[in-house]
């Protein structure tokens, strides 16, 4: 390819909206342009990337026996309403109404389409264990869309789905998917780990994640020295929670106008903020929940969420608690309150003489007792654990870094077959439902974990696995440098290199400032040296090699840089 005929259009200026490195530097490098927010176009360079990506995942999947298809990104509400989750699966999910007022949605993912995929088509423990995937399109209607291509409303993705008679198959076919994406991970380029992790909207009894390491990452990782990984949605509270072995004090509702955090009311009160009880409403499919935390520990809502088994569960808004309990928001406690459900954390089974809101603007309870003041049926862990806390396995601090979920791993059951009634039949002639798995990876996503952990203060510094081109010949001169440029343009286009020819009539240093915010990994520059018949081949970071300009030691030289 010719860089005088590459639609790539850079740019010098940072992006207003750009939040992180890579959100800005695949603009600015001329792979990604933005419609609105969380939708991008992928101009030729990123779809190159994309590509390479594609046949990575492409590959090993292959490898271990899934095989390809294609399903319709539109999808008929019927299906999920089989499953239960067309109301469960919350707000991302993006619907619409053809003109025959039918519901649909554009998928988020395909657990019930592939599931009604296979009805009647497998029906024999003979057909089992079978893969299917795809790459394809995916639509989430993210309440706020950023971070650039990793946070994204379209996104591209690779999801897919086995079918099991056994949990014995899945656990093999769970593990082979486990090995793949290690070795995508690998293979791509990336400093990475497995961690534990929830199931979310997906569901099923167990899930991992393969996370990149990056400083602007979602995903919060807790690691420990033994093996143990796990994200802070998941990783279980084992720290020793206070006990409070006093007397119990006489109920008070005390006047505290104006104050509503916890912070606010410690500072009143001059109590610890460990004193303080934090009552928090959601509202999901049943109704409103009160969750209960003590003050100084923050509540885990993924945590509340797979306790529920309610992934449309949501804060519930100001005016709905006003609305509700008559009371604004920062006054709630569960004195007092009735038919609604309350679930607690575990540490308040210590606390005694606590503090909780009033339910009633501009007062708090003091010494509140839990058995005596109000009743609690519903203990479980809803701690956020925090770098510090003790690991779950062998009780030393935890230590935690930052990350990118990359590929998602679950083993669903019988969650999908039973609701929807797909069924095969086993040796002994009986209908049993299939036992599934679901494996997704995110392949937009890979593209900017890429872009946010490997580049400088110059650009990006691409892998060579997934380079939108391995090297670039830098043309500098008019004479006999340009013929030469272009022989060996065409030779190494001969040897199967993955060469740009910068053929553009620009500056120089234009042309070295484009190639390291670009990302090549090698810059051949025809210049000053060929004079002493030396080329410069500079690897991206930084190291620089003089070698004799001949076609044959230029090839030998560029495939022994791209090895390292």
């Amino acid at each position: 390819m010719r860089f005088s005929q590459l639609y790539a259009p850079t740019l010098r200026e940072e992006p207003a909206d750009a939040e992180i490195p890579s959100q800005s530097l695949l603009q600015r490098a001329g792979f990604i342009r933005k419609v609105a927010a969380g939708i991008y176009t992928y101009l030729p360079l990123a779809r190159k990337t994309l590509l390479k990506i594609e046949n990575i995942v492409r590959e090993e999947m292959n490898k271990i026996g899934a095989q390809e298809i294609l399903m319709p990104i539109i999808q008929p509400a019927e299906l999920w309403e089989k499953s239960g989750r067309w109301d469960d699966y919350g707000p991302e999910m993006m619907k619409l109404k053809d003109r025959h007022e039918r519901d649909f949605t554009l998928g988020p993912t395909h657990e019930e389409l592939v599931t009604e995929l296979i009805k009647n088509e497998l029906t024999s423990y003979k057909q089992l264990p079978i893969s299917l995937y795809q790459i394809a399109n995916k639509y989430r209607d993210e309440i706020r869309p950023r971070f650039g291509v990793l946070r994204a409303r379209e996104f591209i993705m690779k999801d897919a789905y086995s079918f099991h008679d056994s949990w014995e198959s899945l656990d093999e076919t769970y593990l082979k998917f486990k090995e793949a994406y290690s070795k995508i991970m690998e293979r791509v380029g990336l400093r990475y780990t497995v961690i534990e992790a929830s199931s979310g909207a997906i569901g099923g009894s167990e899930s991992h994640e393969f996370v990149a390491f990056a400083n602007t990452g979602e995903s919060n990782i807790l690691y420990c020295d033994c093996g143990y990984a796990g994200s802070d949605e998941r990783v279980p509270y084992k720290g020793e929670y206070r006990i409070y072995d006093e007397e119990e004090k006489s109920l008070e509702l005390v006047f505290t106008p104006n104050v509503k955090t916890v912070e606010q009311v410690a500072q009143f009160l001059n109590v610890e903020v460990r004193r303080i009880v934090k009552s928090l409403i959601f509202k999901g499919r049943e109704g409103f929940v009160m969750a209960l935390v003590p003050g100084d520990k923050e509540l885990n809502f993924e945590k509340l969420k797979a306790y529920l088994n309610d992934q449309s569960l949501q804060m519930a808004l100001p005016e709905e608690i006003l609305e509700k309990f008559g009371v604004p928001i920062g006054f709630l406690g569960p004195v007092g309150l009735e038919d609604v459900r309350i679930i607690a954390d575990h540490g308040l089974k210590y606390m005694r003489n606590f503090i909780v809101g009033g339910m009633k603007k501009d007062y708090h309870y003091v010494n509140v007792n839990h058995g005596r003041d109000f009743k609690i049926q519903e203990w479980t862990d809803l701690i956020i654990v925090e770098p510090g806390d003790p690991c779950p396995i062998c009780g030393k601090p935890l230590k935690g870094e930052k990350g990118i979920e990359l590929g998602h791993i679950f083993k669903l059951g019988t969650k999908y077959s039973e609701t929807m009634n797909v069924k095969y039949m086993d040796s002994e002639g009986k209908l049993k439902p299939f036992i599934m798995g679901c494996y997704g990876w995110g392949v937009s996503r890979t593209l900017g974990a890429a872009v946010e952990q490997l580049h400088d203060d110059n650009g990006i510094i691409w892998p060579v696995s997934i380079a939108p081109f391995e090297v670039v010949i830098t043309v500098v001169g008019r004479g006999n440098e340009r013929q030469f440029s272009e022989k060996l343009y065409k030779y190494l286009l001969e040897q199967g290199v993955d060469v740009l020819i910068d053929d553009r009539e620009v500056s120089p240093g234009v042309k070295f400032k484009d190639a390291d915010l670009i990302g090549f990994p090698l810059r051949v520059t025809v210049g000053r040296a060929f004079k002493n018949g030396k080329v410069e081949i500079k690897k991206r970071t930084g190291e620089i090699n003089l070698v004799d300009a001949s076609e044959g030691k230029i090839f030998e030289m560029i495939g022994n840089l791209l090895k390292k």
